[in-house]
């Protein structure tokens, strides 16, 4: 096999692993359901990924990387740090039933059961806050923010943005999109000592 159809299938499986875990959960995916899926035998899942922890903690990661290119592409952007950090909290709150979401979810909880997995997704959950620390911080320097504490700030308002993401994931109609983008506004405005609406 040459090292790009080894790299095509890697992408294959990584993909076809993703959705198994979407349908059955971490804790419910057996590498057999990988393999079956997609089309292949199981000592290939082995010889790309060695262990079932090292299969779950990559697709675990290459799923939350297409959010993580999404936040690439404010950072990168010139947009001013007020537009950046709209951007960020319509990308942050999921649209129903996630697919995103419901990764992420499953991550936080198996990761109290497996090292491997925890440390992707410590990993990839802190760039979530250090962008989000950035955002703030260049609105502080060029006057558009007030706010003493940048760091506990973006730690503050992405619990918050995470506890109602949790609820519109999981929960049907417990709350509304609308209503909790106006409560993750609210809370950001006073962390950043800002009208409101000026996050709509």
């Amino acid at each position: 096999m040459t090292r790009r159809a080894a790299a095509v299938r890697l992408d294959s499986l990584l993909r076809t692993a993703c959705d198994v875990i979407v349908e059955r959960g971490l804790a419910n995916t057996r590498t057999a359901d990988v393999a079956q899926a997609a089309g292949v035998s199981q000592a290939l899942v082995f010889y790309h990924f060695a262990t079932k922890e090292r299969l779950l903690a990559q697709a675990f990661a290459y799923a939350v990387e297409q959010d993580l290119a999404r936040l690439d592409a404010v950072m990168r952007s010139t947009a001013t740090p007020l537009a950046k950090l709209r951007r960020i909290m319509r990308l942050y709150t999921p649209a129903g039933r996630s697919t995103s979401w419901s990764m992420w979810i499953d991550g936080w909880a198996e990761s109290l059961r497996t090292p491997e997995l925890e440390k992707v997704c410590r990993r990839l959950d802190l760039r979530w806050r250090q962008d989000l620390t950035a955002i703030i911080a260049d609105g502080v320097a060029d006057g558009t923010f007030e706010c003493a504490d940048p760091a506990g700030a973006a730690w503050r308002i992405n619990a918050v943005m995470d506890g109602l993401a949790v609820q519109l994931a999981v929960h049907d109609r417990v709350i509304s999109r609308r209503q909790a983008s106006e409560w993750i506004r609210l809370v950001a405005a006073r962390e950043l000592g800002l009208d409101p609406a000026r996050l709509d």
